[in-house]
């Protein structure tokens, strides 16, 4: 095998997938691939079998899903000592549906090293996977445009995450619960605290972030996903 061939390895719970994914590298000279799975146990175990430089990976998969997979790649990246030839890093260019925010925020924090949607796949594999052999970061103008969106929210938040976690542990159970709906006695028999307690919890953390009614504990709470959003 060239040295200077890509290696690729393909991973999709859909052999008909692979199939199609495997037919449009096939037509880039410099790309191999050398190895498939369907979940993403098979990502991991794949990457230490045939050491590839790309894993192209699906999203949503059974067993384990692709964001937990490029978590667990990441791990293992950084533990390896490459011997002569392999890649010192393992990249992942994952594929998907949909173009949802928070997926996208997710995969990069979690070091994936792209995301290309599977319905634009056939015109621009070959280069996404060129792109992430290099190093460099391949996302579409659309998802960039959601992943803009998804760390806008993020950064949105970061003065309320900021002023919660300067509360004492305590005071952000007592949050939580309020904005539950648990009333001072209820919150104080599952804390084994007096209701009056409580009340002083309450106080402290009003005078801390500036909450008072319940719904402004709701408000927020569902910003920093502490709660569902059918509250």
């Amino acid at each position: 095998m060239r040295p200077d061939l890509i290696r690729v390895v393909l991973v999709d719970d859909h052999q008909i997938v692979r199939a199609g994914l495997k037919a449009v590298l096939s037509t880039a000279k410099d790309i191999t691939v050398v190895g498939e799975g369907g979940t993403g146990r098979d990502a991991l175990t794949l990457a230490e079998r045939v050491d590839p430089h790309v894993i192209v990976m699906d999203l949503s998969m059974p067993d384990m899903d692709g964001l937990t997979a490029t978590r667990e790649l990441q791990k293992a990246n950084a533990l390896r000592t490459p011997t002569p030839g392999e890649p010192m890093t393992r990249r992942v260019l994952v594929l998907t549906m949909h173009t949802e925010d928070e997926h996208l925020v997710a995969l990069l924090e979690a070091g994936a090293g792209g995301y290309l949607l599977k319905s634009v796949a056939d015109r621009e594999l070959v280069d996404a996977v060129r792109t992430v052999a290099a190093g460099d970061v391949y996302v579409q103008p659309t998802a960039a445009r959601a992943l803009a969106r998804g760390l806008a929210r993020r950064d949105g938040n970061a003065e309320e995450r900021t002023r919660f976690e300067k509360l004492t542990d305590r005071e952000q159970a007592v949050l939580k619960m309020v904005a539950e709906g648990f009333t001072a006695p209820e919150i104080g028999e599952q804390l084994t605290i007096s209701p009056k307690t409580v009340d002083t919890y309450k106080q402290r953390i009003g005078e801390k972030l500036g909450l008072s009614h319940r719904s402004d504990y709701v408000k927020f709470a569902l910003k920093l996903g502490l709660l569902k959003n059918d509250e």
